[in-house]
Parts: structure tokens; C-alpha cells; sequence
């Protein structure tokens, strides 16, 4: 770390004075130091330096601001800096930016970011707005501390979200390394914080309704269809039928499905990872509640649109799992639950519901490799590049059968 040679000082205040008036120029007063006349612009002190082996050039101020002798105190000012081992121009970024607001730190990783890399950025965003932004958004990042982190897991935890809890936390480590590249701050204190302290390290599910389960739970659905809607109840039926997952169904615009020949197409782009586009068989009851569906929807291009006002055309992405544990008797919302509906059903999830699907399939005898092709599975990688059959007829003979067998329980 140095600064250029010890030259001894040669610019006098007259010389300055002139220096500024004149053609654009760059006159040396020694150690590094400079005044500039730019082509455009105001003349400006500047100080060049050396930090870890590299060139670097720091403006210390305009001609007018600072004197001769203020602009040789800047720069010796800048010289202890630099004997410490301190970089100024990255302290000065650092002063920049202390200002900056938590809103404002996720707004610069979303749009430099998220929105580059991420297929849906929309999720980490829907993420900070709902469980971030209310609590700590007005606050500067250097204000935020580990209580902030803390409350906010608590939160969200207690409200019975231990996954959505798990996923702040991601994000508000990933929001903290942001600012450390940055140079708007040196502290992460999210960091101390692990899955333990969230929503707990998260276990794979393997809750599977039994045949036995179906019907009541349905029965529930229907007779409580003042809380868990019809929209609700017609989306579990095809996600039971037709074994896709819940972001697939309601979110689906109806130009994909084709009524007529019986079939959905699924374009690539909304499956999990944009991993293959798929036409799904329709059996009949599924055509049944479809069209039921596309009066309901009430010209709408969604099949499932939003009932609410929402930045979304299309159903919320928790809105059917909320209706699921409200017949549970779960809902931390409130500060007294609602009535336990469901008996002595073990509790289930939206998703439980595909993996129903397959459990029913193995049931009936179904080969294995057919129903994973149902699921839209990756089953190989020489299987993705060499086996291009679409088992269309098969997965046709599994939906319809599992439609045949649930039927009378729906």
C-alpha cells in the first residue's frame, strides 16, 4: 500500500487559480496528489494510490469546495487510510450506501439478481412482501439486527409454516451476502441463525390417503363447502385424478386444454424446472368437472381465477391448504382455532393428494414406469435422451381407472 513517490508539494494557490480557468488539463502537487480540469464539468481534486498491488484514483473534491491546503489535508487523511490497511474508495461506498433501507436492499438483489436467474422471481418477492417487509422494510440494513431475525422466524413459525420459515431465512442470508458484496455493510446476523431455529431441518413427507380416508375427507369438503369452497373442492378432485401438482392445476389458463379431444396440454415452461411438456388424458369425470369449472370461472382465462382482489388472475398458492387446516382445526391466525372438522383423520396436505395418485396406482397394478411418466418424473437420464414415447394410451388406462375407482367416494 503507498501512495506515489514522496515528490515535494509544487502547486501554489495562483497557479491553481489559473490552472482552473485554462484548457482541460492534469497537474501534479506531489505524493499522488492532482488537480484536474476535466473536459466537462467542474475542476476537481483527485489523489492516485496503490492498495494490494492495484492502481487507484480517489476524488477528494471540487475546485471551489476545497482550498490547496484542504485538498493536501484530504489526501494525508487518506494516507493514514491507507497505512491502517483501509481502502477508501471501499469505505466511501460503504458511506454511500448506509443509507440504503432493507425495501430498497431487496428491490436492488430482485431487479440484478432474482430476475435474472430465477425462473419465478415472483416467489422469493411474494417471500419478503408477506413475512419481511412489514416487520423491517422502513429500517436501514445497518439498523437490522439478530432480534429482527429472531422475531421474524418466530413469527412465521408459530403461525404454523415451518417450511415458509426455513425459506425467509435463505432469503434474508442471501439478502445480507448481497449487501457484504456491496460494500454496504460487514455484518450478516442472520448467519447465527440455522433450519433449527426456523421451521426445523424438514423431513420428506410420505403422508398417503388410504381409499378408506378418501371418502370422508371429501364428505367433509362437501358438507363444509361454506369455508372450503367449490373451486377448493373441484381442484382436489383432479389433483386426485390426475396426479399434477397444485402450481400446475391452478394456475393452468383454459386455452391449454382442449375439452373436445380430452386433453390438456402442459407446456414445458410450467412444469417443475421446465422439465417436459406433457398432454395429460382427461377421463370423463374430469371433463365433467372441467366444464362445470368453465362456467364458474365466468369468462375468465384462468380455470381456477382469483375470488379476491390479487395481483395474481389466478388462486393463491396457499389458499387451498389454508381451507384444509381450517377443517382441522388449524389456523394461528386467530386467536381461537376453528372447529376440528376432520375426526380422527390424520392431517394432510394439498401435495398428499398426488402422492395418493401414485400409492392408488400401484394399488390397481399399474407398471411403475407409467406411473411416474403420469407424474411428469425424470425415471433416467438415458430414459430423457433415447426413450421419446409418451405412453399417452397407457397413462389414459391409469387416469380412467383411478377415476373408476374413486368415483363413488368424490
Amino acid at each position: 500500500m503507498s501512495t506515489r513517490g514522496e515528490e515535494m508539494p509544487n502547486l501554489t494557490v495562483k497557479q491553481v487559480n489559473i490552472l482552473a480557468k485554462g484548457r482541460p488539463s492534469k497537474t501534479s502537487d506531489g505524493n499522488g496528489l492532482s488537480f484536474v480540469v476535466p473536459n466537462r464539468g467542474e475542476p476537481y481534486w483527485s489523489l492516485r494510490y496503490s492498495f494490494n498491488g492495484k492502481r487507484r484514483e480517489k476524488s477528494l473534491g471540487k475546485f471551489g469546495q476545497l482550498t490547496l491546503a484542504e485538498a493536501r489535508g484530504e489526501a494525508e487523511t487518506v494516507r493514514a487510510m491507507l497505512r491502517e490497511g483501509i481502502d477508501p474508495l471501499s469505505l466511501s461506498s460503504l458511506t454511500k450506501h448506509s443509507g440504503m433501507t432493507f425495501n430498497e436492499l431487496f428491490q436492488d438483489m430482485y431487479e440484478n439478481k432474482l430476475l435474472k436467474r430465477l425462473k419465478r422471481p415472483d416467489i422469493p418477492k411474494s417471500k419478503y412482501n408477506n413475512n419481511v417487509a412489514k416487520f423491517i422494510g422502513h429500517l436501514k440494513v445497518e439498523q437490522v439486527n439478530a432480534f429482527h431475525i429472531r422475531d421474524i422466524l418466530n413469527i412465521i413459525t408459530d403461525s404454523g409454516r415451518p417450511t415458509v420459515a426455513n425459506d425467509v431465512l435463505d432469503l434474508l442470508n442471501n439478502l445480507f451476502k448481497h449487501a457484504i458484496q456491496l460494500n454496504i455493510t460487514l455484518n450478516n446476523p442472520a448467519s447465527a441463525f440455522s433450519y433449527k431455529d426456523a421451521g426445523g431441518d424438514e423431513l420428506c413427507r410420505e403422508r398417503v390417503l388410504t381409499i378408506d380416508e378418501v371418502e370422508p375427507a371429501f364428505s367433509v369438503f362437501r358438507k363444509y363447502s361454506e369455508s372450503f369452497t367449490r373451486d377448493n373442492y373441484l381442484a382436489c378432485c383432479l389433483l386426485l385424478v390426475l396426479g399434477v401438482r397444485k402450481s400446475e392445476l391452478i394456475q393452468a389458463p383454459w386455452h391449454e386444454f382442449d375439452l373436445d379431444n380430452a386433453v390438456w396440454h402442459l407446456p414445458k415452461e410450467r412444469t417443475k424446472k421446465n422439465f417436459r411438456a406433457i398432454k395429460i388424458p382427461l377421463p370423463p369425470l374430469a371433463i365433467e368437472w372441467l366444464k362445470e369449472l368453465k362456467v364458474r370461472s365466468h369468462g375468465s382465462d384462468y380455470v381456477f381465477p382469483a375470488r379476491r382482489k390479487s395481483k395474481k388472475p389466478y388462486m393463491g398458492p396457499d389458499t387451498i391448504n389454508s381451507a384444509i387446516n381450517s377443517l382441522f382445526g388449524i389456523d394461528k391466525s386467530k386467536k381461537v382455532p376453528p372447529p376440528k372438522r376432520m375426526g380422527d383423520l390424520e392431517h394432510f396436505r394439498v401435495h398428499d393428494l398426488r402422492r395418493t395418485f401414485r400409492s392408488i396406482g400401484s394399488e390397481l397394478k399399474f407398471q411403475d414406469d407409467h406411473l411416474e411418466r403420469c407424474l411428469n418424473h425424470k425415471i433416467s437420464k438415458l430414459d430423457e435422451i433415447y426413450n421419446k414415447h409418451d405412453y399417452f394410451q397407457e397413462r389414459d388406462a391409469v387416469h380412467k381407472k383411478i377415476c373408476t375407482k374413486l368415483e363413488s367416494l368424490l
